[in-house]
């Protein structure tokens, strides 16, 4: 699409009373980051109040008409996804406006494809919007759907706020807390509301009807529309929203409580209920006793066993914890409405019936949406044969998606399972995979940081958590590095492994894997955006990219990797150098901005006073020169000495952990694996949690 064109959503598909909006972008540097905002505004371009603002605070509508799920790595970097139940958006509302914005000082003209897309219920991608101009602004509007005769339709925006997030919510209806210090910053760098302000509803007649979707041989042409508007600088409002809802806690967002942002943020209050930090002391008598729970895994004997269980388990708890099951089920496609589940349903399918594990079944408004689910446990792959059964089944009963659950992670372009579509059938099928560490994640963010509607649903959410992390339920994630990995390892050490061998390619798409499951289980842990960052030129094939990093494999004999953690300094990198058969874990962190090389070094020293004696420390220079280098140990008492001789321009740090990696290889968890896990943890427990937050103040 070009900036101004609209298009009919019910002209791209069948499929879209419940559409997936996806919010991307790529940095040079590997460290652009935004946050996602909607607002569901009225006829008089206003939101009905404070609750028509979902943001990273307020991301789930109770109606579950607008669900922020948050980023999802893909193959050049991140995307922000978005659901929206189009058939549960209230009659009142008239336009929903997608946005995001940037935080401490950064601006969308330093990223890259800047971008939105949009995809109907099966998952097919029905159009791409790519904003080529985004300019010096702190926050930017992406697109909108809005009501036209009935019917919904999208308009692509790409217009800028220089004020941020404040600016943007503000000029929509949304009362946002007014800080004194806040404000005057924003007064000293010239926060404004920009000249490119909210585009007012275009009239019919204005509007162009044909419009180009992705490039194709049958795509309109689409008449650009100018919109013309004014915008002036507003003054911050200072009055609290009232909450929506009951509330069992009253949590306030205020600004001065989340330094992290640096934009006044709108008053939000929710109910929320998670679990204590620190558990009660038990009644028990002795450490021998064991607390009685919802679901045993004493019994479990057979893999058979295990996937009837798990299904059972996981379908149970979405039913009755509703933040869970639609938190899970929106990714899906899925209509926000009453929820059931099944397990072990018959399907008739020639002479011999099938039985999915488990099946979805969601009713909104007289409709049904339903999905086939099947699991897998322990380890034990996915069978094409049968994942291509229960699609043809669902495309013969009419339902909408096969979700497939196991202990892999899946990759862009890479899929677990390739089925097989019959092009002439008009009903599609969504192939959806969830991995159990996606499942856990998910689990914890809700009743850990997030919380959910009352005691009972963190309850039955912990007793989840306990079952799937419990060493008998076989629900533990990707656990095993596959059958290449012994190979690969034994060519790198007698020097045998050459480019271009598929070996080498299974090794780092199991790496990836690894990597993306350690991130779901560290933000889970923390509350944070853990992210994978791929530093691949825009629009790169993934297999492509993991073809190259094969190779560099067999040349270095080293598999890399970088996580960006919410929060922190700087970027953790991970090392696994398959010859010397060690793991490095390490961060670079930049110098202040003023001060001495020796108070530099002594505050880092100090910082680092609960660290690892064997943490190495090592000095950056100018031109990306390693300088002097030493162990905490033998800093701590002259902490000059990690300072160059000839006065050279010193840039910062570089912070590292070393350890040995496992070896082993079966069907439990790798002690590779399992290495990897322990070593980013302890680095981040002992280092990273001990080092200056970014934006914090330098006495």
């Amino acid at each position: 699409m070009v900036k101004g064109a609209n298009v009919g959503l019910a002209a791209l598909s069948e499929d879209v009373g419940s559409v997936m909006v996806s919010l991307g972008w790529s940095s040079p540097t590997g460290e652009g980051d935004a946050d996602v905002s909607v607002l569901l505004l009225t006829a008089d371009g206003k939101v009905r109040s404070d609750a028509d603002f979902y943001f990273y605070n307020n991301p789930v509508a109770a109606d579950g008409s607008v669900q922020l799920l948050g980023k999802t790595p893909t193959s050049d970097g991140n995307e922000d996804r978005i659901t929206f139940d189009l058939t549960a958006i209230p009659a009142d509302v008239e336009q929903v406006v997608v946005a995001a914005s940037r935080y401490n000082g950064g601006r969308f003209g330093d990223l890259d494809d800047v971008r939105v897309t949009l995809a109907d219920g099966s998952g097919e991608g029905l159009l791409r919007f790519s904003i080529e101009d985004a300019g010096a602004v702190g926050a930017l509007l992406f697109g909108e759907l809005y009501r036209r005769s009935g019917d919904w339709k999208f308009r692509a925006i790409g217009q800028g706020y220089e004020s941020g997030l404040a600016g943007l919510a503000q000029d929509y209806g949304v009362d946002v807390d007014d800080d004194a210090e806040e404000a005057e910053a924003a007064e000293e760098s010239g926060a404004a509301v920009a000249e490119d302000v909210p585009p007012k509803e275009i009239p019919a007649e204005a509007a162009a009807e044909p419009v180009a979707t992705e490039a194709g041989p049958e795509a309109a042409t689409a008449t650009e529309v100018e919109v013309q508007a004014v915008g002036t600088a507003v003054p911050l409002a200072a009055v609290p929203a009232p909450s929506p809802v009951p509330v069992v806690e009253q949590i306030v967002t205020e600004s001065v409580e989340a330094p992290a942002k640096s934009v006044p943020r709108p008053r939000t209050a929710k109910k929320k209920v998670t679990l204590p930090k620190v558990a009660k002391k038990s009644l028990a008598e002795n450490d021998s006793w064991r607390a009685a729970r919802l679901f045993p895994v004493s019994a479990l004997k057979s893999d058979r066993d295990r996937e009837t269980r798990a299904t059972s388990v996981l379908l149970s708890v979405m039913a009755q914890v509703p933040e869970f099951g639609r938190r899970l089920t929106a990714g899906f496609g899925a209509p926000a409405g009453r929820m059931e589940m099944f397990t072990e349903v018959s399907l008739p399918n020639g002479d011999s019936p099938r039985r999915p594990d488990g099946v979805i079944r969601v009713e909104r408004a007289g409709k049904l949406w339903t999905a086939l689910v099947e699991t897998k446990t322990n380890g034990n792959a996915l069978k094409p044969d049968q994942v291509q059964a229960y699609t043809e089944i669902a495309a013969r009963r009419g339902y909408e998606a096969v979700i497939t659950l196991s202990n892999d992670v899946e990759l862009d372009g890479s899929p677990l399972v390739d089925v097989k579509t019959d092009g002439r059938r008009k009903h599609k099928v969504a192939l959806r995979h969830l991995s159990w560490a996606d499942v856990a994640h998910q689990a914890q963010m809700l009743i850990r940081h997030e919380g959910v509607g009352n005691a009972a649903h963190a309850w039955l959410l912990q007793e989840l958590l306990h079952y799937l992390q419990h060493e008998n339920s076989g629900c533990h994630g990707f656990q095993n590095m596959g059958p290449a990995w012994v190979p690969v390892r034994n060519g790198i050490d007698d020097e045998t492994l050459c480019q271009g061998d598929r070996r080498a390619v299974e090794v780092v798409e199991s790496w990836e894997r690894l990597v993306r499951q350690v991130c779901l289980r560290l933000g889970g842990e923390l509350g944070q955006k853990v992210l994978p960052v791929q530093r691949a030129k825009r629009g790169t094939d993934p297999r492509v990219r993991r073809a190259a990093l094969a190779d560099q494999l067999c040349l270095a004999g080293r598999l890399d990797s970088e996580l960006r953690i919410e929060g922190t300094p700087g970027i953790l990198a991970l090392s696994a150098d398959l010859r010397t058969g060690k793991l490095r874990t390490s961060i670079e962190i930049a110098v202040p901005e003023q001060g001495y090389p020796l108070t530099w070094a002594k505050r880092l020293i100090r910082q680092l006073s609960d660290a690892p004696a064997d943490l190495h420390v090592e000095t950056l220079l100018d031109g990306h020169v390693g300088g002097p280098r030493g162990t905490l140990e033998r800093l701590r008492p002259e902490p000059g000495d990690i300072l160059p001789k000839n006065n050279a321009e010193i840039t910062g740090f570089r912070l590292s952990l070393f350890r040995s990696m496992g070896n082993t290889r079966g069907s439990a968890e790798s002690g590779f694996i399992r290495s990897v896990d322990e070593a980013v943890d302890r680095f981040h427990d002992h280092v990273v949690v001990h080092l200056d937050r970014p934006g914090s103040t330098r006495r």
